[in-house]
């Protein structure tokens, strides 16, 4: 289980899979699977039951499915192309995210 460099709410472009080259935000991060929810990217049509208790009504209902962190990489904010990512620390001593390609710092 290799460190997550994503975040939520970062843009990112999906290298690998049947969506690939579609680009989307991070919805989500599970780090102990390693794997990331990107909003629409990688749907998948789930069949509910209706449930009166929860408000459900039931029927096909298309939604976003987990991916491979591998298969994604952020998008650099400056020159919207992907990236990789690197740690610094600023000169108050916290640390950043910065993109390598500009070196321009991530929220």
């Amino acid at each position: 289980m290799a460190k997550v460099k994503i975040k939520k709410n970062d843009q990112v472009l999906i290298i690998a899979g049947k969506d690939r080259g579609a680009v989307g935000k991070v919805l989500r991060v599970f780090p102990e699977t390693g794997r990331a929810i990107v909003e629409g990217v990688n749907l998948i049509k789930r069949h509910t039951r209706p449930n009166p208790n929860k408000q459900v009504q039931g029927g096909v209902v298309e939604r976003e499915a987990a991916l491979d962190i591998s298969n994604v990489k952020v998008l650099d904010p400056e020159t919207k192309k992907p990236t990789r990512i690197g740690r610094r620390r600023r000169a108050d001593g916290t640390s950043e995210r910065y993109a390598k390609k500009s070196g321009t710092a991530l929220s």
